[in-house]
């Protein structure tokens, strides 16, 4: 064989690779196909797998038939009732017959448009039939069958089938929305100043309430308290009258010495008094002074003395009464057979008016 021989082995291998190229068409086992000649459709294919076809004079064009998704932009509607609703949708569709896919529409962007514009007006023709109660909460499952049914007997002719229909979602439109936002905002701030105003009252009445509980049990506690001061006063009173009664030579001259103490500070006091003054009555007449050994019988009757006159007073008795009877007990006296005369004895004669004013001074 020659070289030319080769050369035309080669060309003809050539053109049949290109012949056999341009006569088999693979589908997939996702699509469909439509066999054209110079625009005609002539052979539709649904079966996957390797396939003949007229070369350079047929050509394939493949179509989709899995269930594909169909979604509009939300469209408002007005609902029976004359509500506003912002409604957003979508869709499902598959196609069941090529040829006449291809023949209505042609391709599937023309047909996704088409379907847009049928699924927007079915939406208006059944949402508006219905109130926006049904729309929103009650009948929206029946509501979308409705709006699926009616895409059918349109998009039928276009070899379409579709097989679900969704409302995503079906407000109110944002201006509604934010006046019901405001309403619901006001009422609740209505309700919460209600509330407000009854914790106050409540509050009131009840601060009310203790500070007069307060007031109530300061007094009482203040009128007791002066009840109790009155009753130890005068109980302090009764002790001391009854004490500084059992010698008043020696109370005399101990409110002396308490009165000179307090006059005679160095510094703080300048006195101008008479040399023989009532206030030095104790400075000038030492004879004053109580002889520190003489006996002690004369304050041991006066306090049996005191003792009986305790007989009526449990008060005073309850205060005096140990201290009077240790007294009595460390004192070893023989009390005389008449107690009238000995105590007329042994109570000292009443201070002259001079003595009672030096203690006062």
């Amino acid at each position: 064989m020659g070289r030319t021989t080769l050369i035309g082995l080669a060309v003809v291998l050539v053109l049949l690779g290109i012949v056999a190229a341009n006569s088999l068409f693979t589908v997939h086992q996702t699509q469909q196909a439509l066999v054209l000649q110079f625009g005609d459709p002539r052979q539709v294919v649904r079966e996957p797998g390797l396939h003949f076809k007229v070369p350079f004079l047929q050509n394939v064009i493949t179509i989709d038939k899995r269930i594909l998704d169909l979604d509009i932009q939300p469209s408002e509607v007005i609902a029976s009732d004359q509500k506003r609703l912002v409604v957003d949708a979508f869709a499902r569709f598959r196609v069941t017959d090529p040829l006449q896919f291809y023949i209505a529409v042609g391709n599937e962007s023309v047909a996704r448009s088409r379907l847009g514009t049928i699924l927007q007006s079915s939406l208006r023709r059944v949402l508006g039939e219905e109130s926006f109660e049904a729309v929103v909460r009650d009948d929206r499952a029946e509501l979308m069958g409705r709006i699926k049914d009616q895409m059918n007997n349109e998009a039928s002719q276009f070899g379409i089938d579709v097989v679900d229909v969704r409302i995503r979602r079906a407000d109110l439109p944002e201006a509604n929305s934010q006046a019901i936002f405001r309403r619901m905002q006001t009422e609740r701030e209505r309700e919460a100043n209600e509330f407000r105003a009854q914790g106050q009252e409540v509050a009131q009445r009840i601060r009310a309430n203790a500070d007069r509980e307060v007031t109530v049990t300061v007094a009482e506690s203040t009128r007791n308290a002066e009840i109790i001061r009155g009753e130890g006063d005068a109980c302090r009173n009764r002790i001391f009258a009854a004490a500084f009664g059992i010698d008043p030579s020696f109370f005399a001259f101990y409110r002396s010495m308490q009165s000179y103490e307090q006059a005679l500070i160095e510094g703080e006091t300048t006195a101008v008094l008479s040399p023989d003054s009532e206030f030095f009555r104790y400075f000038t007449n030492p004879n004053a002074i109580p002889d520190a050994n003489a006996p002690v019988g004369r304050s041991a009757t006066q306090a049996a003395a005191l003792m009986v006159q305790l007989e009526g007073d449990d008060t005073l008795r309850g205060l005096l009464c140990a201290e009077l009877e240790r007294v009595s007990a460390t004192i070893d006296v023989e009390l005389p057979s008449d107690p009238s005369a000995d105590d007329a004895a042994a109570i000292p004669a009443a201070p002259t008016e001079t003595e009672e004013a030096a203690p006062a001074q």
